[in-house]
């Protein structure tokens, strides 16, 4: 069977990190959606996305084939449900379908379909940017069982304090010098090559991603994802690092969630609390105004490529979007568009040569090359943002 990953009607209240990837390729616990839906189909997947975005995430099709809605997080019950669909038949949540089988060329019409509803108490969807990390605790928990089943885990060093050592897994080639690993809330889950670094402590559920860093003496509490190749230092909770970024340094990112390619200042801080106590509002593309949360806490939401300055402080909801800079005394506007270069004292536009200049730079300190998919990708955002920035 052929698998296809679909963004579904919540794209554009995931913005801005779907402006550089499909819903799939979001991460939320340790794994990205779609490399949750591929272990457990047991199939590689294509995906239908934007059209900009479909050239480097591109659909393929055959005979036969089963759409599913990416904004799904899979368990065993709904992938079993999802395998056996057959001709004419959907499973639906709600309103909303998760998935339908279709024959090549064949225009899907739902009213025609045999669907069935899914009512199994374990749905565990995305439908906007803070569930990326208020549902981060849960999701963290399935893969840690997903990923460590009838595996062993490497031995946990004998400098490192260890609580709750079941819940602790530990990859090939990490390295865990004198940190503190308090498993006891939740499973804490290390991957290839990562390293936590001397007088951590780490408070689970937690995942650190291959080849990712925990700086010295950082302090993380629960519910985080470091995305592969990051780097944290500081203080960090509840917070997703999608991969590739940085923040090095001390500061603190609470109930936040940072794209790729990002570069957080030292003693960069969010807040995620507003003095009031009162729900917090953030921006919502969409609608082209502020939503509500339904949170008391929530941080910052940081789109892919963008930077900030030492000492850049972001008040409680603030939206960035992507390939953004910004720097300088006092806080920003709670929403800044992207390609927008400046601070509270004002912002002119990050022309797309300079920041090309940039992420080509960056990305090569990883062995990745800057390719013109991803140009022609970041020309595209560029272009449908410019309304938001200021002349």
């Amino acid at each position: 069977m052929n698998y296809i990953l679909f963004d579904g009607t919540v794209r554009n209240q995931l913005l801005p990190f779907t402006y550089t990837r499909p819903v799939a390729d979001i991460r939320i616990g340790i794994l990205t959606i779609r490399e949750k839906w591929e272990k457990l189909l047991g199939f590689t997947t294509t995906t239908v996305t934007e059209d900009y975005l479909s050239e480097k995430y591109p659909m393929v099709e055959m005979e036969h084939n089963i759409f599913i809605n990416a904004s799904f997080i899979p368990s065993e019950k709904l992938v079993k449900k999802v395998k056996n669909l057959s001709e004419n038949q959907a499973v639906f949540y709600d309103d909303e379908p998760i998935a339908f089988f279709t024959s090549e060329g064949q225009e899907v019409d739902f009213e025609t379909y045999e669907i069935a509803q899914y009512s199994d108490d374990d749905v565990l969807r995305i439908e906007h940017t803070w569930d990326i990390f208020s549902k981060n605790h849960e999701a963290i928990e399935r893969d840690f069982k997903l990923i460590t089943k009838d595996r062993e885990s490497q031995p946990i060093p004998e400098m490192a304090v260890a609580f709750n050592k079941e819940q602790i897994f530990i990859e090939e080639g990490a390295k865990l010098p004198l940190c503190s690993l308090n498993a006891t809330e939740g499973p804490i889950y290390i991957g290839k090559n990562a390293e936590i670094m001397e007088g951590s402590m780490i408070r689970g559920p937690f995942a650190l991603c291959d080849h990712a860093t925990v700086k010295m003496n950082a302090k993380i509490y629960t519910g985080c994802t470091i995305g592969p190749h990051s780097k944290v230092g500081g203080e960090l909770n509840n917070s997703v690092v999608m991969g590739y970024s940085n923040k090095g340094h001390d500061g603190f990112l609470g109930n936040a969630v940072i794209g790729e390619w990002c570069n957080l200042g030292a003693d960069t801080n969010n807040s995620n609390l507003k003095n009031n106590y009162a729900e917090v509002r953030v921006w919502d593309y969409e609608t082209e105004g502020f939503a509500k949360t339904g949170l008391q806490f929530c941080g910052l939401m940081m789109g892919d490529h963008s930077k900030c300055g030492i000492n850049t402080m972001f008040n409680t909801g603030t939206v960035v979007g992507v390939s953004a800079n910004i720097f300088g005394s006092g806080f920003p506007r709670n929403f800044v568009p992207s390609f927008s270069w400046g601070g509270s004292g004002g912002m002119t536009t990050y022309k797309t040569n300079k920041a090309f200049e940039v992420a080509e730079v960056v990305m090569a300190r990883r062995n990745i090359e800057f390719s013109e998919e991803d140009a022609k990708i970041l020309e595209h955002v560029f272009e449908e943002t410019a309304k938001w920035r200021r002349k």
